[in-house]
């Protein structure tokens, strides 16, 4: 049976990763969990929805486009209708298609601007009036550390990831009278399926630029990013929190 006083919770990206982590954090409270994903098939989400179930939470799956504005705003429209509010949006889904600008072509920049950038547009726009009426809700955009300080390769994802830490920023000063907190997370190098994928000499590349010497976890992240919806972050918001192990100071 449905728990009303419980929070509602939906995370974009949240059936692999840093998304799963952060689904399973917030399973800690028995929070009601919506994930939102892309994958080509859903082994990935039901194994979450599984953890999650193994906890005794309540939680279900959409497979959605969120860089589309009719179909992220479908989404919410029927989690608002079903849950009748929304507490917590974590906006974590995003993808890479890195390559040097000169050999970048038009559809590997747009693909990443629209999903990365216009899908955090699209979910927080649907979210904030609903929130705004409730008079409280918490935001977490999940950015990165390269859209502070760029990698070669990535200009697209980076300039998408800068893009986050502005958007936090501005929507933050819109909506802190209505008790909405609105933070960004930018991790840095974590250990999670997009990373694994990269040379093993690429990786330890990376490892002599963390002063705390290790790889970050996805739990890393999670446990930043459900902080900044604690009570104890009430007073934070507009911030952009680095969860790089001292990459980025």
């Amino acid at each position: 049976m449905s728990n009303s006083s419980s929070r509602v919770v939906v995370i974009t990206g949240g059936s692999r990763g840093i998304g799963r982590a952060i689904a399973l954090r917030f399973g800690e409270e028995k929070a009601r969990i919506v994930i939102v994903h892309y994958d080509p098939d859903e082994d990935a989400s039901n194994e979450t929805l599984g953890e999650l179930g193994q906890k005794g939470v309540e939680a279900e799956s959409y497979k959605v486009d969120v860089s589309f504005f009719e179909a992220a705003d479908l989404l919410f429209k029927n989690i608002i209708s079903k849950y009748e509010k929304i507490d917590v949006l974590v906006n974590n889904a995003g993808i890479t298609r890195d390559t040097l600008l000169m050999r970048m072509t038009e559809e590997a920049w747009d693909t990443v601007i629209r999903v990365n950038l216009k899908g955090i547009f699209n979910c927080t726009q649907a979210v904030v009036r609903p929130m705004i009426k409730q008079r409280s809700g918490r935001i977490v955009n999940i950015s990165s550390l390269v859209g502070q300080i760029g990698n070669a390769g990535q200009s697209n994802y980076a300039a998408s990831k800068a893009g986050i830490m502005g958007f936090t920023k501005s929507v933050a000063r819109e909506v802190a009278a209505r008790g909405i907190t609105v933070n960004a997370v930018a991790p840095g190098f974590i250990d999670t399926d997009m990373t694994a994928v990269l040379p093993e000499k690429v990786r330890q590349s990376f490892m002599q630029q963390i002063p705390l010497g290790r790889i970050g976890k996805p739990e890393d992240v999670a446990e930043a990013a459900y902080w900044l919806c604690s009570d104890s972050a009430g007073y934070i918001t507009g911030q952009v929190i680095h969860v790089s192990g001292g990459m980025y100071m």
